[in-house]
Formats: structure tokens, sequence, C-alpha cells
């Protein structure tokens, strides 16, 4: 596949002391990258879906969605540290090499971890799996290219990751 450029992530993991779950992601966006943070190109439904779930308000700042992801304790991060990747397409991924998770779960109390989209779920099955050894649970994709499901369809499918949340609250 030509015009292919080599990446590192450049995102650090977003996670506090109070985390449980945590969003896997496979590589950040051309617009995330520019942005410096997790799903930041607007045709995305992450922060749609999420927001929705949870009943609370659409975060439009990189600001607000920190606060966002504290008040409901979930972690960001990607599986892919480094690839080769066309644009933002996943499909064009090759020689990948994936983040060290157990760095969040050392820190963090995470009790559950979502994986957003198969090309991530795949790299982690196949990878990150192998190292930490704890499940996770495919999501759909809430990216643009995953046009068969609307955002109620999103919505459906990740409401498990607030029932998470609630089953560890305080």
């Amino acid at each position: 596949m030509s015009n292919l450029e080599y990446l590192e992530h450049p995102i650090s993991p977003f996670f506090d002391e109070n985390s449980t779950i945590l969003i896997l992601g496979s590589f950040p966006s051309v617009l995330s990258r520019k942005s410096n943070f997790y799903y930041g190109h607007p045709q995305n439904r992450f922060w749609k879906v999420l927001k929705e779930v949870f009943h609370d308000t659409l975060p439009t700042t990189i600001d607000e969605k920190k606060a966002f992801l504290k008040r409901h304790h979930i972690a960001l991060w990607d599986v892919i540290a480094t690839c080769k990747i066309k644009g933002s397409a996943d499909q064009s991924i090759q020689d990948v090499t994936c983040n060290d998770i157990s760095l969040i779960l050392k820190q963090a109390p995470i009790k559950h971890i979502y994986v957003n989209g198969q090309t991530a779920f795949k790299l982690y099955q196949k990878y990150t799996y192998q190292t930490i050894k704890k499940e996770a649970i495919l999501l759909p994709s809430t990216s643009p290219a995953n046009a068969a499901y609307r955002v109620s369809d999103l919505v459906e499918k990740w409401l498990i990751v607030k029932e998470s949340e609630h089953e560890y609250s305080i």
C-alpha cells in the first residue's frame, strides 16, 4: 500500500487514580493527532455516544472531554504504539507495535476494558491480551467509517459501559 507513513502514537494515555473503565481505540486519526487528544474528528461519534450513554452534556473542548472522562471514571488509550498508516484509515495499518497497557493497570483500578472497533480488538487479542491476560469487550466502532451503525444503535451497544461504571461507583 503506497503513501503509508510511519508514526509513533503522539497522545499520552488519559486516566487517573479513580479510572475503573478503560476504552481502547486503534490509533488516533489525523485530526486527533493534530488536536493531541482522543476522538478529535468531528464526524467520529464517540463523544455523542458517551453523552447519550451517561445522560450528560456533550463535551466539545479538550478540557470538557477530560472532565467528562474523570466524572465517569473512564481511561482512554489506544492499542497501537507505532505503525505505518495512510491518513486515518484503520484498514491501511501495517507493521504494528502495541502500547503497554499494564502502565495504566498498575496505576488505576481498572475493572473493565472495552475496545472501540474490530481493528483495535483484533490487535488487542493478538498482542495485548497475551501480556496482561485481561479480557476485553468488543464494542462497535464509533468511527464514521462504520456506517452500518446509527448513533442510536451505537448507544444501545455502548450502554454496557455505563452499567460497569455504576457497578463500581462509591
